[in-house]
């Protein structure tokens, strides 16, 4: 795991290794915070079951999370939080804070959420900690065939069309509305430091849009579907590489 949520981490080491002395850390990442995770281990005298690694190439991520059977993730803020799929792909359970964006994104059997809090996150390591010991854990191959199945592009290309399809059919709000919302909605302050600042968003576009008019910009073509560009130009690229080819037999 990294380093984020240090202060998290120090809290939790000490007290898992008191009560699982065959636990071992293996933490990877850099920073100033490493000087925390650095003193605990003196403190408690656990050089033989915390490993500090540092930064760590991105090629090597692989070969160490795979040393490892659970990932903790410590962060207090994340928007999606990329080190979890790749440790879950490695076939690692994953225990991890349930902040921002965190819980969308591997299904329930595949992580243990939990508070951003010492308490929390022990109470969920000792549980994957015990399924483990149990046996219960998914295998390792089984985690990784299903997470592959989730982050494909073909798939985060459906959700992004998705999300484009849904604005698109929302109706476009008159500037007066979108002033009229912004002060009710963000208080009689906020609301119209808002106001006055999508107000200079809107005259700084109106100045974009004399600069370059909308006429002088290309308008994208659909090239998807059977009478695509893409799709013809592809076939018609197969029929010449099939009528230039040269018969083996010659």
């Amino acid at each position: 795991m990294g380093l984020a949520g240090t202060d998290l981490l120090s809290g939790i080491i000490p007290e898992l290794c008191q009560k699982y002395p065959d636990l071992n850390f293996i933490i990877g990442g850099e920073g100033p915070k490493r000087i925390i995770l650095e003193e605990v281990r003196e403190r408690y005298q656990l050089h033989d079951r915390v490993r500090l690694l540092g930064a760590l190439e991105h090629k090597d991520v692989r070969n160490v999370l795979v040393q490892g059977h659970i990932f903790l993730n410590t962060s207090l803020t994340e928007a999606f939080c990329m080190a979890i799929v790749e440790a879950a792909s490695c076939g690692l359970q994953v225990v991890s804070t349930k902040v921002g964006g965190i819980p969308e994104v591997l299904p329930e059997n595949l992580i243990i959420l939990c508070e951003p809090s010492v308490k929390s996150l022990c109470e969920g390591l000792e549980k994957a900690i015990f399924q483990l010991k149990s046996g219960k854990l998914p295998a390792p191959e089984n985690i990784h065939n299903i997470v592959k199945t989730f982050y494909t592009w073909r798939n985060v290309a459906e959700r992004t069309e998705k999300v484009y399809d849904r604005v698109s059919v929302e109706a476009v709000l008159p500037m007066d509305r979108r002033l009229d919302r912004l002060i009710s909605h963000c208080g009689p302050v906020t609301g119209y430091i808002f106001a006055l600042l999508a107000v200079f968003n809107f005259l700084f576009l109106i100045f974009l849009k004399w600069m370059t008019p909308d006429s002088i910009i290309d308008v994208a073509i659909d090239a998807t579907g059977p009478r695509g560009a893409w799709t013809h130009q592809y076939s018609h690229r197969k029929r010449g590489g099939e009528n230039n080819a040269i018969p083996k037999t010659r």
